[in-house]
């Protein structure tokens, strides 16, 4: 029996790849996207490159109707389209609060709740949630993202419970540092230089984003091979840290025990 993948955001980094991956190893992928021409690249027999736009309601009912209709099944659900939005809280205004907690979250809820009855119908399915390591630890500036991610990281573990005993299971994928678009069209910046209090930080942490050395970064593939772990491994895991630099940064937050000494080691590496 082929099995299908339903993947949000699969028109760059880590859902292109992981498409890109599921559909080498023999499954069906329904590859959705805002804009599918950023994803013509990717249609093939056994891929359907369709459009979802996470703040609209409508494209997500209609994705998943189209995967229905083209597949007959959907086995996996990938939420992985996302951004990141940083700044001053202050400074940040209400609307660009309320878009980042729109992508980030409702719109995983909405998605999750569009995969739902199929899988309940099925009586078999996985939701696999992309979270970060800033679902577990932040960094300065970080309000609105981080806050989206522990979000993510509560609903994803909480979900868990519901569905396990109607034979589905959640699980959470948390990548450190990859070599994506997060720092472009993925990344938001917001700043007031009015409210000056606040500038010595933001000038702390520009600069250390410029200067941040992403070499050691893992590829988009990299982390789709986790994925295909957590959707294929049969086991009752939940947490997936993808890459060394996650896991080392995870373990520095929890061994040690104490969160006065990683947050005043946080702000002395980043000059704060």
């Amino acid at each position: 029996m082929t099995h299908t993948i339903l993947i949000t955001g699969a028109s760059s980094g880590i859902g292109k790849a992981t498409a890109r991956l599921f559909a080498e190893r023999g499954w069906n992928v329904v590859a959705t996207m805002r804009n599918t021409d950023d994803g013509a690249d990717l249609a093939h027999d056994n891929i359907l490159v369709t459009r979802l736009d996470l703040v609209d309601n409508t494209s997500i009912a209609s994705a998943f109707a189209a995967g229905m209709e083209r597949f007959g099944s959907i086995d996996v659900l990938l939420n992985n389209a996302g951004y990141g939005a940083y700044g001053p809280l202050e400074a940040t205004p209400m609307d660009t609060i309320r878009r980042q907690f729109e992508v980030n979250f409702f719109g995983l809820i909405e998605a999750t709740k569009a995969a739902m009855p199929i899988m309940r119908a099925q009586k078999a399915g996985i939701i696999i949630n992309i979270s970060s390591v800033g679902g577990r630890m932040t960094y300065p500036l970080g309000t609105l993202y981080h806050s989206s991610k522990y979000a993510v990281e509560g609903l994803s573990e909480a979900l868990h419970y519901e569905l396990w005993p109607l034979g589905l299971r959640v699980k959470i994928i948390e990548p450190g540092g990859v070599k994506t678009d997060f720092g472009g069209r993925s990344f938001e910046f917001t700043t007031d230089p009015n409210l000056t209090d606040y500038q010595p930080m933001v000038d702390a942490m520009t600069t250390a984003m410029a200067n941040m050395d992403t070499s050691s970064h893992q590829e988009p593939a990299d982390v789709a091979e986790v994925i295909w772990n957590a959707a294929t491994d049969g086991s009752d895991q939940m947490r997936y840290v993808s890459g060394d630099g996650a896991a080392s940064l995870l373990s520095g937050r929890y061994d040690l025990g104490q969160d006065e000494a990683f947050v005043a080691g946080l702000r002395k590496n980043f000059g704060l």
